[in-house]
């Protein structure tokens, strides 16, 4: 058979190419959907040379593996509803950092250097704990576990101990002389069981509000675990290498982004046990004033400005096309209609910007916390839905869990309405203090309900 291995590398250095483009394209909504098939192009190119690389073995397994590992991921992500976005990535995400963590023990398995050794162990922790976090992460926003921060006392000094262990029993996975197999059979085990638990517990006090922090921080770990594994090769993998240098660094920035979205340092957003306990941040005065879809429609038609700012139960809602409808209406009788978004709105950076792309509202009325912040006080209406941690007031408030956290000033409105299934607390277990405002009324139902009795009132005036 004829050799063709010499040409895997030039490949890999044009999939590189396709990667940052790839990367640079979705820095924007209009070219984000181009960017994502540039880079699973190039993926799926460097996939395909792989399988020349000379001394491969077990072909046709490895080709099972992808077609069925391929065959479900598409079924799922075509089935997949938009409001099960978030966890379907932080789920996928964790199959990244689980396929690191193999990969690590296949090395460590191997003959390695102690340079591809050290590399292997720090590869396999950062992916064990980006698997086993993820996956925690996966079941509290699918609800399946509290979505509350869970502690306990001495917490934080039993992850330590837990950490510390599994970077010994990693260690001595490298200093044993010649990688003696009876020590890599002992140590290996235990550094991968230590690895997944120091990822569970560390993820366990993390509350809901925080899940955009906390997915964006497992995928640049996802990454920096596969660069890793790439240089711990005895011939460095220079797809894998670069590939996860971009993931990581991405979602680097992206989880500073996020915390810095919050006023959060990550310390306190991985280890502060957000929401741990059922605190409101002082007694709210006043009571929440019920509105009929018409009343509201009333208050709509006679404005000249509106603000929209969504959140997570307009995508449990599925209201985003209504939105778009209720948007086009009030268009047509030349009132102006603007977005509020917040960083940190819905499961996951840029939730509420995809929910509202796929119903086709114009980016143009997309507007971040900074730039719409100024104008809710010559604001007429300022429609709420589905949002609560994102426009409570009582981030101004000194003494509340949320304080200092960035929020939208909607309160400042001549008019707020609140559409909301019921009279809960957001995802961080703050009571909201705008709900109890004078100029706060409070439609209550689902989203894609009330949004289209509004719709259809509107049309009656």
């Amino acid at each position: 058979m004829t050799d063709l291995s010499f040409f895997i590398e030039p490949v890999y250095i044009a999939t590189i190419f396709f990667f940052i483009v790839g990367l640079q394209r979705m820095s924007h909504p209009l070219t984000a959907r181009t960017g994502i098939v540039w880079a699973g192009a190039a993926m799926f190119i460097a996939t395909i040379v792989t399988f020349f690389m000379p001394n491969l073995t077990n072909l046709a397994l490895i080709a099972i593996a992808i077609v069925i590992g391929g065959g479900f991921g598409y079924i799922a992500a075509k089935r997949v509803a938009m409001t099960d976005m978030p966890q379907m990535i932080a789920l996928y995400n964790g199959m990244g950092g689980g396929a690191a963590a193999c990969i690590s023990a296949v090395v460590l398995l191997g003959t390695p250097t102690e340079v591809t050794g050290s590399l292997a162990v720090v590869g396999g922790l950062i992916g064990a704990v980006s698997f086993s976090g993820s996956i925690i992460a996966f079941l509290k926003l699918q609800g399946w576990m509290p979505a509350r921060a869970i502690s306990f006392t001495g917490q934080q000094v039993l992850n330590l101990l837990i950490f510390l262990l599994a970077a010994i029993s990693g260690a001595c996975i490298i200093i044993q002389p010649a990688f003696i197999p009876l020590a890599v059979s002992m140590y290996l085990p235990l550094f991968f069981v230590l690895a997944l638990g120091f990822g569970l517990l560390m993820t366990l006090p993390i509350g809901g509000a925080d899940m955009p922090v906390v997915i964006s921080m497992y995928n640049a770990f996802t990454g920096l675990a596969v660069a890793l594994d790439g240089f711990s090769f005895a011939s460095p993998n220079y797809a894998m290498i670069v590939a996860g240098v971009i993931v990581g660094a991405a979602g680097s920035i992206l989880t500073l982004q996020m915390a810095k979205a919050m006023n959060r340092s990550l310390t306190n957003v991985f280890f502060g046990a957000f929401g741990a306990k059922d605190e409101s941040g002082g007694e709210v005065k006043g009571s929440m004033k019920a509105i009929e879809a018409d009343d509201a429609a009333i208050l709509l038609a006679y404005a000249t400005k509106v603000i929209i700012a969504p959140g997570y139960g307009m995508a449990v809602a599925q209201a985003q096309q209504k939105v778009k409808e209720l948007t086009d209406l009030l268009g047509k009788k030349d009132i102006t209609v603007k977005f509020a978004i917040h960083p940190v709105a819905g499961r996951m950076p840029g939730h509420m910007n995809v929910l509202l792309a796929e119903a086709g509202v114009s980016y143009d009325q997309l507007f971040d916390r900074d730039e719409i912040n100024p104008e809710f006080p010559a604001t007429d209406v300022v429609l709420v839905i589905g949002a609560n941690d994102t426009v409570n007031p009582a981030a101004h408030r000194q003494g509340s869990p949320l304080f200092g956290m960035p929020v939208l000033d909607v309160e400042q409105a001549k008019n707020v309405i609140v559409l909301k299934r019921g009279q809960g607390r957001g995802f961080a277990g703050i009571e909201n203090d705008l709900f109890y405002r004078d100029n706060t009324k409070m439609l209550y139902g689902d989203a894609q309900e009330t949004v289209g009795k509004l719709v259809q009132a509107l049309k009656k005036l």
